[in-house]
């Protein structure tokens, strides 16, 4: 695992206007994110030979994006399964690429919009395993009928273990609020107090509306990743890949809305890919000085505060508050809003971020940044890198 080990780089970054239920085309969405981290790398489309995409992006296969842009020399392409966990491992498939010779420049895009959602739905992986696995026919009846219902029930357990409060997610959702308010691209980006979520609606108890991703945007994210030697001769300070981890998960027989089943549904898959992550870039949770971690609610952010090992099982909700999460705080955390605050592009939009901090350009930039933790979607398959300035 250590060869990976910063033989390879993010080399550019791009990405579109986050926008509310636009009507965008995901293909051209997915073309802009790419030729702007194309230009921002100082590349040409030409010098593409490797694409990388999630299974659910909807923008068209990659030989589409490939005739798109005129590339007649793609040497790699994979598609990585996994939902919101399979940002990360993009990244991941692109490193191994390009540190085996078998492509130079691999981008990694992901284009998103609710098609994905609704129509686009109908086919993809989750779909259908849902309906082999019988969630049709035996949780949907029941009430059981929305992404967010799963993660309440992990939520709700993990109060009654540890006595979680409602105020410590408040924490997370006005840290995110803070974040976003710097930045221009942010969807929400108008600040919130505590007593602004405890007053907000429950979608699913005990979550609130203020607990909730942004839904129905749409925007595109894309990365160039290249070799540690050849970005180091390229326009933009390149983020080193000092470590990546994926992992199907440790009960591979549940569909992630099935995670409840697990003997365990307080901690996820993310505390069984931490200690290979760490091990991999030579460090451990102290050494991290900014983490981007997967927020399609506020608990699943602290969640992963746990499972990183930031805290203890058990203690997310108390490290959340007193603003130790947000800019100038112990651990700064989604220093872009996140999912909460800056767009749902499923967690690629983590990884810019990352880059971001270490090039030392965020809109809420922590001072001497040198390592970011990015972390993708649990409670299923999930991914992670671990990201060092050059």
């Amino acid at each position: 695992m250590s060869a990976l080990r910063n033989a390879c780089s993010i080399a550019g970054i791009g990405q579109t206007d986050y926008l509310v239920d636009s009507g965008r085309d995901p293909l051209l969405l997915a073309l802009e994110a790419i030729g702007s981290a194309v230009d921002d790398a100082g590349l040409r489309p030409s010098d593409i030979d490797g694409i990388v995409t999630s299974s659910i992006d909807a923008s068209g296969s990659e030989q589409f994006i490939a005739s798109n842009l005129g590339l007649s020399n793609v040497s790699y392409t994979s598609e990585v399964t996994g939902l919101g966990g399979a940002a990360c491992a993009t990244v991941a498939h692109a490193a191994m690429a390009v540190a085996s010779g078998m492509a130079n420049h691999v981008v990694c895009f992901r284009a998103f919009t609710p098609f994905d959602f609704m129509q686009g739905a109908k086919h993809n992986q989750s779909t259908l395993w849902a309906k082999a696995s019988g969630v049709g026919e035996f949780l949907r009846p029941f009430g059981w009928s929305a992404m967010i219902d799963t993660f309440a029930m992990g939520c709700r357990r993990h109060m009654h273990e540890y006595g979680t409060t409602s105020a410590q997610l408040g924490a997370i959702a006005v840290a995110a609020r803070k974040h976003a308010a710097m930045n221009p691209r942010a969807i929400r980006r108008d600040p919130i107090t505590i007593d602004d979520h405890q007053n907000s609606a429950f979608v699913t108890q005990p979550l609130r509306e203020l607990d909730c991703l942004i839904s129905a945007n749409d925007g595109a994210c894309a990365m160039i990743v290249t070799t540690t030697e050849r970005a180091k001769d390229l326009k933009r300070p390149p983020a080193r890949i000092m470590a990546a981890a994926q992992s199907l998960g440790s009960h591979p027989g549940l569909l992630w809305e099935l995670s409840p089943f697990k003997p365990t549904i307080t901690e996820s898959e993310a505390a069984h890919i931490a200690p290979r992550l760490y091990r991999m870039a030579g460090l451990g949770p102290q050494d991290i000085d900014v983490a981007q971690l997967y927020d399609c609610y506020t608990y699943t952010q602290l969640l992963l505060l746990e499972d990183y090992g930031f805290c203890e099982k058990g203690e997310g909700g108390s490290f959340a508050e007193d603003g130790r999460i947000e800019i100038g705080g112990e651990l700064p955390v989604n220093t872009h809003g996140g999912h909460l605050g800056e767009a749902y592009i499923h967690g690629f939009t983590h990884i810019l971020e990352g880059v971001k901090q270490l090039r030392g350009t965020s809109t809420a930039q922590v001072q001497g940044a040198e390592t970011t933790l990015v972390a993708s979607a649990v409670p299923g398959p999930t991914s992670a890198l671990i990201l060092g300035k050059q």
